[in-house]
């Protein structure tokens, strides 16, 4: 729980008007007789809310009083808000925006291509929140071989713990494979209600001794940026890598490595 400071006032005046513009028959009420204001009146919405009258009268009136999320959701919906005016909402009431629900499955805009494929020089691909491989640069599948894999199977994780070639491409495998895992851990604790993220990770489980091993451990180290070694031609080349967030909305990001200057 939370208690609002800064915004009470503006709070205020954004539910009035959330209010205001609702008809009864827009949240299944009977429009009754003549109303003196416009909208639905606050005891509608409180009980809709599955609250008492006189919180949330002050709750409109800008009070200080606390606030949990599940109520806010709640809110939002009796309101009828769509994602911005929702995200508005709790910023205003709990100064932070909601967690958004964690979708494993997307579509890559062009546009994110166009960024992709503008790095022709440097190994470049796109994941989404299950590590699915969704695109990727000529660099990057000469590097890990992207299209030696069908399609459902072109997933970053199932790659590291299957593919005996993409084992052998990383230096330390044992080593680094773990650390991996340790990022992705992250990715599944926002998304562990998508079905098909827990089938990813059980069937791994089932294929992979040194996955099921790890994933027990639940270890989690920093993110998995920095320097790797990779084996390129029969010799060890030390790459930089990076992961960029390009659309946090679809929980895209691009992963692009670059040879080390020093390597």
């Amino acid at each position: 729980m939370r208690t609002m400071q800064r915004t009470r006032e503006e709070l205020a005046t954004f539910l009035r008007s959330r209010r205001e513009r609702l008809q009864p028959t827009d949240v299944g009420l009977p429009t009754g007789k003549r109303r003196r204001t416009p909208g639905l009146r606050r005891e509608e919405v409180a009980a809709l809310a599955g609250v008492g009258l006189t919180w949330y009268t002050w709750l409109e009136q800008g009070r200080d009083i606390g606030v949990s999320a599940p109520f806010l959701d709640r809110l939002a919906n009796v309101l009828k808000l769509d994602a911005n005016e929702r995200t508005h909402l709790f910023l205003l009431a709990h100064e932070r925006p909601p967690a958004d629900p964690a979708k494993t499955f997307c579509v890559v805009p062009p546009l994110i291509l166009r960024l992709m494929n503008d790095l022709p020089q440097h190994p470049a691909y796109v994941l989404n929140l299950r590590w699915d491989v969704l695109a990727f640069n000529e660099k990057a599948n000469q590097l890990f071989q992207f299209e030696q894999h069908s399609v459902e199977r072109r997933n970053l994780l199932w790659m590291l713990f299957t593919d005996p070639n993409l084992r052998e491409r990383f230096v330390g495998w044992e080593q680094q494979a773990p650390r991996i895992l340790s990022s992705f851990r992250r990715d599944y604790a926002r998304a562990n209600q998508e079905a098909d993220i827990r089938e990813l990770v059980d069937e791994l489980k089932k294929v992979s001794p040194e996955f099921n091993t790890w994933w027990q451990q639940h270890d989690v180290h920093a993110p998995c940026t920095g320097r790797r070694d990779l084996q390129v031609n029969g010799e060890q080349v030390t790459f930089d890598h990076t992961s960029l967030t390009i659309d946090a909305e679809r929980h895209l990001r691009l992963v692009v490595y670059a040879q080390s200057e020093s390597s």
